[in-house]
C-alpha cells in the first residue's frame, strides 16, 4: 500500500505545490488553518482538480496531468471524512452505510447484512433505523467511518476528524478511530492542527504551510527537534529569538538580549524554547536575565507569565515581537515573586532548539 503525491493548484490568492510520498503508515499533515492541509484531500479523492502533477495510490494512477489520466471520485476507490461527516439526512443509519456500497455487485439482502455487520463492528447497534439528526456528534461519526470502511478503500482519509467534539468525546472517539486505523491495511491520512492528537494518532508527520511541504520527519523526531520555524512553533514552542553566533559554546538571543551557554555553529538563525523550560530565580547567573512582568494569567494549575525585556513597551499582542516570553509556572513556584514587576529568567540550555533553516 503506498501513496506517491505531486501536485499544484493556482487556486488565485494561494497556491498549493505539494509532493508527498507515504507507505502502510498513518501520516498526519499538520499545519494552520488555511494551509492548504484540506485541500490536499480533495485533490486526492477527485473533488477538486489539480493543475499539474499525479496521484498514485497503490501503484494505480488516479491523476496524471501529462497522461490525461483523471478518474471521478467513485472511481478512486478512496475514502474521506469530511468534517460535518456528509451523511444524508433523510435516510437511516443502515441506509447511509449501504451507500457505501453503491456499485458493489451485491444483492440488496447481501449490502443489507454487510451494513448491519458494520453497524455491529462500530458500536451502532440499536440505531440502525434512526436518521443523522437523531444521533450524537460521536455515533454520526462512526457512522461516516462505517460507511467509509463498508466501501473497502485503498486509502483512508480524516479531515479535522474532532474538529466539532467536545473535550471528552474527543478523547473517547480518539481511542475508537486508533482501533480503526489499526485494522485498516494502507495509508491513512490525517489531517489536524492540533499536535497533540497528531502525536497520539500518527506515524509520521509532513508540516504543510503556505500551502507547501515545510518538513516531514516520524513523529519523536520531529517534536523532539523541529527543524524550522514553522514545524517549531506547531509543535509547542512558544519563546523565539533572532540569534547570533559569538563562538562554538556561546549563542546571544538577540530578542531577548541574553547570551546563552549551548553548543551552535554559524549558521545559527533563530533559537526557542517551551514555556516549561524557562524558570523564575531569585539570583542573576549563567542564562539568566532580568524581564519585566507585562501580565500574569491564573490558570487552572499554574501561573502563565507574559514577560518582555525590561525598556520593551510594544504591545503584548504584537506576535512579531519576540523580546516577549510565555513562562508556565507552578502556582507553589510563583508565590515568591507574586507582584514583582522585574524577575530574574532562567533559561534551561538543555532543552534549547536551534534553527537554522
Amino acid at each position: 500500500m503506498s501513496l506517491d503525491l505531486k501536485i499544484k493548484k493556482d487556486l488565485g490568492n494561494f497556491k498549493l505545490d505539494i509532493e508527498v510520498q507515504a507507505g502502510n503508515e498513518v501520516l498526519a499533515l499538520l499545519g494552520a488553518s488555511g494551509c492548504g492541509k484540506s485541500m490536499t484531500l480533495r485533490c486526492i479523492s477527485g473533488i477538486v482538480t489539480p493543475d499539474e502533477g499525479h496521484v498514485i495510490v497503490n501503484g494505480r494512477t488516479l491523476f496524471d496531468s501529462e497522461k490525461g489520466i483523471n478518474l471521478s471520485p467513485q472511481e478512486r476507490h478512496v475514502g474521506l471524512l469530511f468534517q460535518n461527516y456528509a451523511l444524508f439526512p433523510n435516510m437511516t443509519v443502515e441506509q447511509n452505510i449501504m451507500m457505501g456500497m453503491n456499485g458493489f455487485k451485491m444483492s440488496r439482502s447481501d449490502k443489507k447484512k454487510r451494513a448491519n455487520e458494520m453497524i455491529e463492528k462500530f458500536y451502532l447497534d440499536g440505531l440502525g433505523r434512526r436518521k443523522p439528526a437523531q444521533l450524537s456528534g460521536g455515533q454520526q461519526q462512526r457512522v461516516a467511518l462505517a460507511r467509509i470502511m463498508v466501501s473497502k478503500p485503498e486509502i483512508l482519509m480524516l479531515d479535522e476528524p474532532f474538529s466539532a467534539l467536545d473535550s471528552y468525546l474527543r478523547w473517547e472517539l480518539e481511542q475508537e478511530l486508533l482501533k480503526v486505523l489499526g485494522d485498516f491495511d494502507g495509508t491513512s491520512i490525517i489531517v489536524s492542527h492540533n499536535r497533540d492528537e497528531v502525536y497520539r494518532i500518527s506515524d509520521n508527520i509532513a508540516v504543510i504551510a503556505d500551502g507547501k511541504k515545510n518538513c516531514y520527519g516520524d513523529k519523536e523526531s520531529l517534536f523532539r527537534n523541529p527543524p524550522t520555524y514553522e514545524s517549531a512553533v506547531l509543535t509547542g514552542y512558544r519563546n523565539f529569538s533572532h540569534a547570533e553566533y559569538i563562538d562554538e559554546h556561546h549563542v546571544k538571543a538577540v530578542d531577548w538580549n541574553t547570551v546563552i551557554r549551548h553548543d551552535a555553529d554559524k549558521d545559527v538563525r533563530m533559537v526557542a524554547l517551551r514555556p516549561q523550560h524557562l524558570k523564575l530565580t531569585g539570583k542573576a547567573g549563567e542564562n539568566t536575565a532580568t524581564f519585566r512582568v507585562g501580565k500574569a494569567i491564573d490558570n487552572l494549575n499554574e501561573m502563565i507569565l507574559m514577560l518582555t525585556t525590561p525598556d520593551n513597551r510594544s504591545s503584548i499582542d504584537n506576535a512579531d515581537d519576540f523580546s516577549w516570553l510565555n513562562i508556565n509556572v507552578r502556582k507553589e513556584d510563583y508565590l515568591p515573586f507574586a507582584g514583582d514587576e522585574f524577575v530574574n529568567v532562567q533559561f534551561d540550555d538543555r532543552n534549547l532548539l536551534i534553527i537554522d533553516n
